[in-house]
């Protein structure tokens, strides 16, 4: 048992980190990843940049069916600032704030930067990286833990850290294995979904507008609670992405997966509001109602919505009459957004649900039911908003794992 190595099952943004820090105790640390080369989400992060970090975090941005006070706890065991000093000083990649947005990039734009800088510090530190090597099974036997590969002989191992991803962007190597793993073990789990993902209509109302991408908000209501995301939004050919999009679309998901009614979905398209509108509509003169949404929004998106209030484009503002004024109002600003699906796990940026909160101590992300397995990442039930929020998640508990498992073994 003494000489039996720590190991951590994926090479990703929580695996990684649970490495480098697992690393600092006295057992050996080894990194099992089973596709060729390990953070595949990192590289394809932010466009090919990776947003590292966002630069501010509060916990009520996150979305969890777990404990709302345990989530936060653990989002505040490690403070950001620490974090961006852990990259910049430890991992050596300057960040560069990109203001308009409040995401923090490597300064040099390069998502691989990101992913080799940590790999290269696990390294130095000790680690002993195996890639192309896949975890089947997991049992406890005999004080140790027993690992299954599918192309290679069982391992043992003092502790086991599950660091594997959920399922979405299952081409990067994410199939939902670990989380099967720590249900057979007896872990509770929520029920997991695709969240962050496109939404799609069929048949597609708006294709005409593929391309066209305008900064909305986009509004939810839940009962009494109004959940909204204001950002980029984006028509595509089958239905619609951006962050803001993306930023709601687990509540429709959630909706269609518990067999309600779709839930409804409502977008400005502009910062003005309603009595910023009838200001705008209620001038006086030659000029036509086209001309004056056409300075706020791209043509082809202001006409087909002056087509569905029922306004011609050649009616003049002198002409625009009440009722028709109230609809345009409306579709500008409260317009219901249709929808009947989305694009799933393919491309989802994580997975909603998963290991409930509850099942592991947060601030050492060791398994209550399971002493001596750590869990960590996207495979936990919480998540936050587009904007380094995911990582930031996986940073955090990534390192109380891997610290969490340094101090057990050698408090044992």
């Amino acid at each position: 048992m003494d000489s039996l190595p720590i190991i951590v099952v994926g090479a990703g943004a929580a695996g990684a980190l649970a490495a480098i820090f697992a690393a600092r105790g006295t057992r050996p640390v080894i990194l099992l990843e089973r596709t060729r080369e390990g953070g595949r989400k990192i590289l394809i992060s932010g466009g090919g940049r990776c947003n590292v970090l966002p630069s501010r975090m509060e916990p009520a941005q996150y979305f969890t069916d777990s404990s709302s006070a345990t989530l936060r706890n653990i989002l505040r065991s490690w403070p950001l600032a620490e974090q961006i000093r852990f990259f910049e000083d430890e991992v050596g990649i300057p960040l560069a704030l990109e203001a308009e947005s409040g995401k923090l990039f490597p300064r040099s734009n390069r998502a691989r930067d990101v992913r080799d800088g940590l790999l290269a510090l696990a390294t130095r530190r000790g680690v002993a990286i195996r890639f192309e090597t896949h975890v089947t099974g997991l049992e406890r036997r005999d004080d140790a833990w027993l690992l299954t590969l599918a192309n290679g002989a069982p391992m043992r191992a003092a502790a086991v850290i599950l660091a594997t991803g959920g399922y979405s962007v299952p081409n990067t190597g994410s199939d939902g294995g670990g989380l099967a793993l720590a249900r057979a073990l007896g872990h509770e789990m929520h029920a997991t979904y695709p969240a962050l993902t496109p939404l799609t209509d069929d048949p597609p109302r708006y294709a005409a507008l593929a391309g066209i991408s305008p900064v909305v908000t986009l509004e939810v209501p839940d009962g009494k609670r109004r959940h909204m995301a204001t950002g980029g939004f984006l028509f595509t050919h089958r239905g619609y992405s951006g962050p803001a999009v993306l930023d709601v679309s687990h509540h429709a998901v959630r909706s269609r997966m518990e067999g309600r009614p779709p839930q409804p979905i409502y977008i400005r398209w502009t910062a003005l509001g309603p009595a910023e509108w009838a200001a705008e509509l209620a001038a006086r003169g030659t000029g036509t109602v086209a001309n004056v949404v056409r300075r706020h929004l791209p043509q082809r998106l202001a006409d087909a919505l002056l087509a569905e209030a029922g306004v011609e484009e050649t009616r003049t503002l002198a002409q625009l009459r009440r009722e028709e004024r109230i609809r345009l109002i409306e579709a500008l600003t409260h317009h219901l957004l249709p929808w009947t699906g989305d694009e799933g796990y393919r491309k989802a940026e994580v997975t909603g649900g998963g290991i409930a909160l509850a099942e592991v101590d947060p601030r050492t992300m060791e398994s209550r039911r399971t002493p001596g397995l750590y869990l960590c990442g996207e495979m936990l039930d919480a998540f936050g908003p587009i904007g380094g929020y995911n990582f930031l998640w996986a940073w955090v508990t990534g390192k109380a794992a891997g610290e969490g498992v340094a101090a057990a073994i050698i408090a044992s």
